[in-house]
């Protein structure tokens, strides 16, 4: 029985499964590499170009991997947002003078040099843990330079899983997606211009409806007609009834 003892085997060695956590966390930071860094590889073959995923801070894996690397990632995170505000007040005690000139000399002999070293040093001890728990110098420094500050304002919750439809070819198993919050968020798109029932009911009603006229004076005007009809009848039934009278006269 494994009472209280969390987490997943994942059916691996303790050492293989570090190895595999390090290495997920690491390609999902990667991924954050700019398009430039893709120019000019090939693939093992040599000819086949080696192209830019074609989403960044994203990667595809089982799903039961996803939820295990997903508390490393986080906790990267959370060492690089710590090491943030040294960072910035390092960054005001630092020099602008070349390394190598009498000035930044100068600069290293006096207590500007003090002051800087002593604002920077917690923010090196982040970024040796967080080397520890990656073991990719370009990993960590994309974590501090660029995906720190993405998360200033955000208490954890830094990434999300997605189950995905489809099993993986061959063993079947779940894949999920696990990605960086607010890279690919899916967003409502709300219409600009709602239908306007509520409008056309109140037109409708204000269009003026045509009054009905009284049957007494509907009868009266067909009785007006009937009879400007009338005389074109007698008229033409006089003309009929001579050539009958001349018959009768020859």
């Amino acid at each position: 029985m494994r009472h209280r003892k969390k987490g997943r085997r994942l059916g691996r060695s303790s050492s293989h499964r570090k190895a595999l956590m390090k290495n997920l966390a690491t390609c999902l930071l990667l991924t954050e590499r700019d398009d430039m860094f893709y120019e000019g590889l090939v693939q093992a073959d040599g000819k086949t170009a080696v192209n830019p995923p074609k989403y960044k801070g994203r990667i595809t894996t089982t799903l039961q991997k996803a939820k295990e690397v997903r508390p490393l990632v986080e906790k990267c995170i959370t060492l690089a947002k710590k090491a943030l505000p040294h960072m910035e007040a390092a960054e005001k005690l630092n020099t602008t003078a070349e390394r190598g000139t009498d000035a930044w000399k100068q600069w290293r002999e006096g207590e500007g040099w003090q002051k800087w070293n002593a604002a920077i040093a917690p923010a090196i001890n982040y970024r040796r843990r967080a080397f520890a728990l990656l073991g990719d110098k370009e990993a960590v420094s994309i974590l501090f330079e660029d995906v720190a500050p993405r998360f200033v304002d955000r208490d954890g919750g830094y990434t999300r899983i997605l189950k995905l439809a489809g099993v993986r070819l061959g063993d079947a198993g779940v894949q999920g997606i696990l990605e960086f919050v607010g890279k690919n968020d899916r967003v409502k798109v709300k219409s600009a211009v709602k239908p306007a029932f509520g409008a056309a009911e109140e037109t409708a009603s204000e269009e003026p409806v045509a009054e009905e006229k009284p049957a007494e004076e509907e009868t009266a005007a067909e009785e007006q007609t009937s009879a400007e009809a009338s005389p074109e009848t007698e008229e033409t039934s006089s003309e009929a009834q001579e050539p009958e009278a001349s018959t009768e006269d020859e």
